[in-house]
């Protein structure tokens, strides 16, 4: 069953987003993901195949990038 969760992140612009496009799209268990700009918290959201949300914030982590879970 597919999971959706958002993120509060440190994305600032386009180029951010560019930079974390290929370790999110290399995540096997993402299905689809997005990131909103234009929201104060720069909202990363993610739909997940199996829920492994602590791959989403290695991989944004590893990029020198903070990552926070919204629950």
């Amino acid at each position: 069953m597919e999971t959706k969760v958002s993120f509060r992140t440190s994305l600032k612009c386009s180029g951010c987003v560019a930079r974390i496009k290929p370790a999110m799209d290399s995540l096997q268990d993402v299905a689809e993901w997005s990131v909103d700009l234009n929201a104060p918290e720069k909202v990363l959201s993610v739909t997940l195949k199996t829920g492994d949300k602590a791959s989403v914030v290695k991989a944004v982590e590893e990029l020198g990038y903070k990552i926070e879970e919204i629950k």
